[in-house]
């Protein structure tokens, strides 16, 4: 008999198949290259406007995304090819949004193709397995969000301005504080929005949501939400101690020193030590933070244990009749005496009755 390791389903002229997935990206990534490259060229040389300026955190989170996706790919493929309703009309506003023209609207056009392409390829599954990288890349996308936050950051200015100038008076500085400026030897410094580390406040929060997705931080509620009050506490601390050396530099006219804090790289050193900051936080946090708080739970089963520890006593101990004024009669278990005796038994005549325990 003649044998043979050919399967009886083999088609040898079978065509490989296309990668249908490689095809979509590999045209996506040529439609938005030159949208990521203005990105890009803005953040690094702060050619951009103010408020995109504000989402240069996306030279870090988008390339971490890119690596979520790419760890995560045995799982998409093990996904069924489902497609959701929805992505229809998110394709559809893509498009539109790409299409006018408009820098900002162009800019959401990416996390909306993005989200209507994982929904038609593998339906609400494929989406929840890529839902946080596509976060950091929706909150990396520049838009007006901060030009519409700014009004409401006013307190936030006069209390940093009001700090640091405490703290110059502290070094016998001739400060004076009006509002949100600062007058030292009658030079003017202007605690302005994105000098009140508002534009630090969006880089930390996102920062945090990275590292509380990197640690596993995110798996106890209790540090994460310690995380994140202490996340904006740094924030607030870190620019009132920039915005006084700043207003000492400017009003001492130290010119070149007041340009490397402010637009040089010594504002680099400083948000690199913000940043290194969170990452003392997280170890802080996972060391002497406890991963919940369970006092109320605790407390009721200290409770329950109180209460069946009382049960077994007064189920161990001797009727009331039996033994007061008496000594302790030796008692049966309940399963083994179900009824109370008839009469209590008769005490032995050499013994004296003993005083209750509960008196």
């Amino acid at each position: 008999m003649l044998t043979s390791d050919a399967q009886p389903n083999a088609q040898p002229n079978a065509q490989p198949r296309v990668p249908l997935e490689g095809i979509i990206f590999g045209l996506l990534a040529v439609l938005y290259a030159p949208l990521l490259w203005y990105w890009v060229d803005g953040w690094l040389n702060k050619s951009i406007s103010i408020q995109h300026e504000y989402f240069s955190h996306g030279l870090l989170g988008i390339p971490f995304a890119a690596y979520l996706v790419w760890e995560d790919r045995a799982k998409w493929h093990q996904l069924p090819s489902r497609t959701h309703w929805l992505a229809f009309p998110l394709l559809l506003a893509a498009f539109v949004f790409y299409s006018s023209g408009l820098l900002d609207v162009m800019n959401l056009s990416l996390p909306l193709l993005l989200a209507g392409l994982l929904l038609v390829l593998k339906g609400t599954r494929g989406f929840g397995l890529y839902a946080f990288p596509w976060v950091l890349i929706f909150l990396s996308t520049p838009t007006q969000l901060p030009y519409l936050i700014e009004p409401y950051v006013l307190p936030l200015q006069s209390f940093i301005a009001a700090v640091a100038g405490f703290i110059l008076q502290q070094f016998d500085v001739n400060v004076y504080v009006d509002g949100i400026y600062l007058f030292v030897n009658d030079q003017l410094v202007e605690v302005a929005p994105h000098c009140a580390g508002l534009k630090m406040l969006f880089t930390s929060l996102y920062m945090g949501l990275i590292l509380t997705y990197w640690t596993g931080l995110n798996r106890s509620r209790l540090r994460t939400s310690l995380f994140f009050v202490g996340i904006i506490g740094i924030s607030v601390i870190g620019n009132i101690i920039r915005n006084a050396t700043l207003t000492f530099f400017h009003g001492e006219q130290m010119t070149k020193a007041f340009e490397w804090l402010h637009d040089s790289w010594g504002g680099d050193l400083y948000s690199a030590a913000m940043l290194g900051m969170l990452i003392v936080l997280v170890r802080l946090l996972e060391r002497y933070a406890p991963a919940t708080l369970s006092v109320g739970s605790s407390s009721s089963a200290a409770l329950k244990r109180a209460n069946s520890s009382a049960a077994d006593l007064d189920a161990s101990a001797p009727s009331s009749s039996s033994t007061v004024g008496f000594q302790d009669q030796p008692s049966m278990p309940t399963s083994q005496a179900p009824h109370p005796p008839q009469s209590p038994p008769s005490p032995p005549k050499s013994s004296k009755p003993r005083r209750p325990d509960y008196f």
